[in-house]
């Protein structure tokens, strides 16, 4: 009886492709800016703390009062004390992967040209 109420034709199950794939873009943006805004926040508490606690365990502090869940707590972590060992110990050279690598115009991925990707 349900079925006659709520067809299927009016709430699909499956995304078309090029929806799916704007919708999975979306949410790694998303996502990689809660990460980036636990990270500075993890390094103001850091910050913060230093006079009582050491780093490690203000970061697992910062952890737990935000409850902040696995696997982005591990991924949050990661990435303060890369930003504190940069700033610590300082390396030879920087890495500048990013100037290497080609940028991707996603603009033509999503346009479903699969396989005809160009790269700037």
């Amino acid at each position: 009886m349900l079925e006659r109420f709520l067809p299927e034709s009016l709430f699909p199950r499956k995304l078309q492709p090029a929806t799916d794939r704007r919708m999975r873009l979306a949410q790694a943006r998303a996502e990689e800016a809660l990460v980036r805004t636990h990270v500075e926040n993890a390094l103001m508490f850091v910050d913060a703390l230093a006079e009582e606690l050491p780093f490690d365990r203000a970061i697992d502090t910062y952890i737990r009062e935000m409850t902040v869940p696995e696997p982005l707590a591990s991924v949050v972590v990661t990435r303060v004390l890369v930003v504190l060992g940069r700033e610590l110990l300082p390396t030879a050279r920087e890495e500048k992967a990013d100037d290497v690598r080609p940028r991707l115009r996603l603009s033509d991925a999503s346009d479903g040209k699969q396989g005809q990707i160009r790269r700037a």
